[in-house]
């Protein structure tokens, strides 16, 4: 009886894989050698984590209001002591008012030492608004932990950012989600059935295009009751920047439908007794469903900027729910930034998360189209 030998599996090259790839795969192996997209990538994914567990990881309420540390500095974290190393910590804080300028001062007190600690019982919170908790990532005992100041109110800043990344962040999500929707669906519509329905579409586009954004977008905040809750308000601003977003869109949409609407898979779709809707949504839609992506990552960060601007006049999400506007609507007087310049934290995390957009936006951009070196 003859014993059959081993059979031998051929190892597939690199070259062979990359002809193997999928699309996808090819998009994701381009991405990845993007430097600055993936750092981008990575500040967008913390900012996004830490949003979430915006209660976990703040360090007390809010709304709660420390009259004795009105316009306090943020308190520096310490590893060394007058008697050698400790655990990390933060002095305590003393405050002077001068006579002249009645503005008050603070300064580091070393008689008083409190040391940080993690996973600390503080200010009770609801968790993703399911069930009250007191555990917070880090805080202290006794004293007081202002790691980014407090306000005019004394409330602490640290924890205010935090919950304000919430919904600065998601509403840019939202808001796209629904242009998205809004501007494939009419883009599609327009593109693939012409005639009429393109002319009524496309000079409805027009008009909203034609009308000066800011001022519309003020108008429309303006007119939102003032009796609507925060929530009602924040879906309010939603909509109003969905209304706007989709135009640009819809445009290129419809230049891309009326370039693939008469391609062989198209007109296979049809005769095979598909319907419109369906072939715009499951064959035209997919055919260029890179450029879209891209699209998103742009078009995120004009709504966080559209947000902050409304809220910054006044306009948009309003006490006491909290955002990166309605925060810095504190540091509206150059007086005011130039003695509390802790009160720009807001503006500088807004940078830093627009910029994280560009940069993952350039790099999907590159990997859209992953043959073109």
């Amino acid at each position: 009886m003859e014993i059959a030998e081993p059979v031998k599996i051929k190892k597939i090259s690199d070259e062979e894989k990359y002809y193997m790839a999928s699309q996808w795969q090819l998009m994701w192996r381009k991405f990845r050698k993007h430097k600055l997209a993936i750092i981008g990538g990575s500040v967008l994914l913390f900012f996004y984590f830490v949003a979430i567990f915006c209660g976990f990881f703040s360090t007390q309420n809010i709304t709660d209001h420390n009259l004795k540390y009105i316009y306090a500095p943020p308190q520096k974290i310490h590893l060394f002591a007058d008697d050698g190393i400790r655990s990390p910590f933060v002095y305590g804080l003393k405050g002077k008012t001068d006579l002249t300028t009645l503005r008050k001062t603070y300064s580091e007190d070393k008689s008083e030492i409190y040391s940080l600690k993690l996973f600390h019982r503080g200010d009770r919170y609801k968790f993703w608004n399911l069930f009250w908790t007191d555990i917070h990532f880090i805080g202290v005992d006794e004293g007081t932990l202002f790691l980014m100041g407090t306000d005019h109110l004394g409330r602490d800043l640290y924890s205010r950012n935090l919950y304000a990344s919430r919904i600065s962040l998601s509403i840019g999500l939202v808001g796209v989600a629904l242009s998205f929707i809004l501007g494939c669906l009419l883009g599609g519509i327009s593109g693939y059935f012409g005639g009429t329905v393109d002319m009524l579409i496309q000079r409805l586009i027009e008009f909203l295009i034609c009308i000066p954004t800011i001022p519309l977008w003020m108008g429309l905040s303006a007119a939102l009751p003032k009796k609507w809750s925060p929530l009602g308000v924040y879906f309010g601003i939603t909509i109003i920047f969905s209304i706007i977003g989709w135009c640009g869109l819809a445009r290129v949409v419809r230049g891309k439908i009326l370039e693939l609407r008469e391609t062989d898979f198209a007109m296979a779709a049809r005769i095979a007794g598909a319907t419109d809707l369906y072939i715009i949504i499951r064959h035209l839609l997919p055919s260029f469903f890179s450029y879209l992506i891209v699209h998103l990552s742009m078009a995120i960060p004009g709504m966080i900027l559209g947000e902050t601007a409304l809220s910054f006049l006044g306009l948009g999400i309003r006490d006491p729910a909290v955002s990166w506007g309605v925060l810095l609507q504190n540091s509206q007087h150059i007086r005011t930034v130039a003695f509390y310049p802790w009160l720009l934290f807001p503006g500088l995390f807004i940078v830093i998360v627009v910029l994280a957009f560009n940069f993952v936006g350039d790099g999907l951009r590159d990997a859209a189209d992953p043959y073109k070196n």
